[in-house]
């Protein structure tokens, strides 16, 4: 009786599939060529476009400079994900520095591109990098202490930058405060590090 009861043309079909079936992964090559058709015919456009509505700036090269920083920070990671740490940070700051270049084009400002813009970039990526290599391998501790340590250094060159492209001398003073209070900061956090017992207690109330 069950049997035929199974068997009965009338009982329904299952809800689901009785098949599993798998979707077929997409290849990072057809990817990469999808993010750069998008981002060429948003640029290609934006610059057609510009050549018919004439302003005083020419306003395309900031969406042209951002098409360009978007692809180097996509697309070469995606094509290969091995690329070395410090070879995709270089591409990145590059990426920056290029952006940033065309926004000067095209507001004629080369000189606060070379004496201020640039070197806050460069400053910047250099302790980003050095970050990235110092911190592989470390504990949280240590990661927090030399992030707050890197903060408070390209904060000072921030202000040596300001200072000698605004007056051409450096005057150090708000960034003087941010480093002491990264220092005083830094300062118990490596006496818990050094401190077996308190580096466990720190470690077992904030879950690390």
């Amino acid at each position: 009786m069950n049997r035929h009861f199974v068997n009965s043309p009338t009982v329904s079909p299952r809800p689901f599939p009785t098949q599993r079936g798998e979707v077929k992964p997409v290849s990072k090559w057809e990817a990469a060529l999808l993010i750069t058709v998008l981002l060429a015919s948003i640029s290609v456009a934006c610059g057609v476009l510009n050549l018919f509505l004439r302003t005083e700036h020419i306003w395309s090269l900031y969406l042209i400079g951002a098409a360009v920083m978007l692809w180097l920070w996509f697309v070469p990671p995606l094509l290969d994900r091995k690329i070395h740490l410090i070879l995709r940070l270089g591409l990145d700051v590059g990426a920056v520095a290029i952006y940033v270049f065309l926004i000067a084009l095209a507001n004629r400002g080369f000189g606060w591109y070379l004496g201020l813009a640039l070197p806050l970039i460069l400053t910047g990526g250099a302790v980003v990098m050095l970050l990235a290599i110092a911190l592989r391998g470390r504990s949280i501790l240590t990661k927090v202490t030399l992030t707050i340590g890197g903060m408070g250094v390209f904060c000072l060159f921030t202000e040596l930058f300001v200072d000698r492209w605004l007056t051409g001398a450096w005057s150090p003073a708000w960034s003087l405060v941010v480093l002491a209070v990264c220092a005083a900061i830094i300062v118990p956090l490596v006496i818990i590090r050094r401190t077996p017992s308190l580096r466990e207690e720190v470690r077992r109330r904030f879950h690390m």
